[in-house]
């Protein structure tokens, strides 16, 4: 800003040096060209806008003017003293304004993530958590916070459910199964692994595996599937499956009987049984995709024994704390292959 007020005084220096050469009428002629143009700008903008060094140069050359040519200033001497008034009121103001000093942003941040990941909380719950944390904070700044936020109040902010929540509360009813391919190294063939997935919890139950995966044997797996789950297939209200050739209506039924409601994705819409399909994806990026099939018992040991390691020790996303699922104390599951024999697992 000085250098704006030097560059002004320069300018305005050198103009005054170069009106000494010039004659009386050719200046009597700009100063008429120059009150037109101070006309025409003052019909297009009656209040121009005006730095600080503009109105510095003007108030120290307005007084050697003559009083006749002031008035056709853009300048008027109540502009001089409100320039003056305005100086002498920011030197004696004070920073500090009155009232309560700013909420920090963290706070802000923490008050508003209290108040959405706890619907039941007041403001005076709010206010406790914090002290807690060591920030003393009054219930009615939370609520101008809040109010701010259009964050309501716990009364009517209750009875709202957002999706989110409501998808985690259904999460422990719900069954996703699908079908996992591999082909064999050598011979090309490929082979079925087909799996339920708690969505709750995100266990994986691997029921078996086959190269040729019919209505009869897919629903031989699904009353493994609900022996397996023996008096916990009373918890559980829906299971999801794609639309595909293997599950028969004989499939359906069996769950039927469980209390289990089957509902199928649309057509050609597979990100709607996505907790399958992520799973798939983990085993292709995690096991089938960094080793070589080569045979059905080959691959029920590597993709029995990852399922383990899934259950046991991975940790999920979805799981708080990153923490892994529960393991049930003791897994007793009898399997029939393609070709009618039974194994365990």
């Amino acid at each position: 800003m000085l250098l704006r007020l030097l560059y002004l005084i320069f300018i305005r220096l050198g103009g005054w040096l170069m009106l000494l050469g010039r004659s009386s009428a050719s200046k009597d002629v700009e100063l008429l060209v120059l009150r037109h143009e101070v006309a025409v700008l003052r019909r297009a903008n009656p209040k121009p806008h005006l730095h600080w060094a503009d109105r510095a140069v003007l108030a120290a050359l307005i007084r050697l003017l003559p009083r006749t040519v002031r008035e056709h200033r853009l300048v008027t001497p109540g502009s001089v003293l409100r320039w003056h008034r305005r100086l002498v009121a920011r030197k004696w103001t004070y920073p500090n304004r009155p009232g309560h000093p700013p909420i920090d942003h963290a706070i802000v941040v923490l008050i508003e993530r209290m108040a959405t990941e706890n619907p039941t909380w007041g403001y005076r719950r709010i206010q406790g958590e914090l002290l807690k944390l060591g920030h003393r904070i009054g219930a009615s700044t939370i609520r101008r916070v809040l109010a701010r936020l259009r964050i309501p109040p716990a009364p009517i902010r209750q009875t709202e459910t957002t999706w989110r929540q409501f998808l985690r509360t259904q999460a422990p009813t719900m069954l996703a199964v699908d079908f996992l391919h591999v082909d064999c190294a050598v011979t090309l063939k490929r082979i079925y692994v087909f799996f339920a997935l708690e969505v709750g919890r995100r266990y994986v139950r691997v029921l078996g595996t086959t190269t040729n995966p019919d209505g009869q044997w897919t629903t031989q797996q699904a009353r493994n599937l609900v022996m397996d789950l023996g008096d916990r297939a009373a918890g559980f209200r829906f299971l999801i499956r794609d639309r595909a050739s293997q599950f028969a209506t004989a499939f359906d039924a069996v769950l039927a009987d469980a209390g289990i409601h089957v509902v199928q994705i649309p057509p050609g819409c597979p990100p709607a049984n996505c907790f399958a399909e992520r799973f798939v994806l983990t085993v292709r990026t995690e096991l089938t995709d960094r080793m070589l099939i080569f045979g059905e018992r080959h691959l029920r040991t590597a993709v029995f024994t990852y399922a383990q390691h899934y259950n046991g020790r991975r940790p999920h996303r979805a799981s708080s704390a990153h923490q892994s699922p529960t393991i049930p104390p003791r897994i007793s599951i009898t399997r029939e292959s393609s070709a009618g024999r039974s194994w365990a697992a």
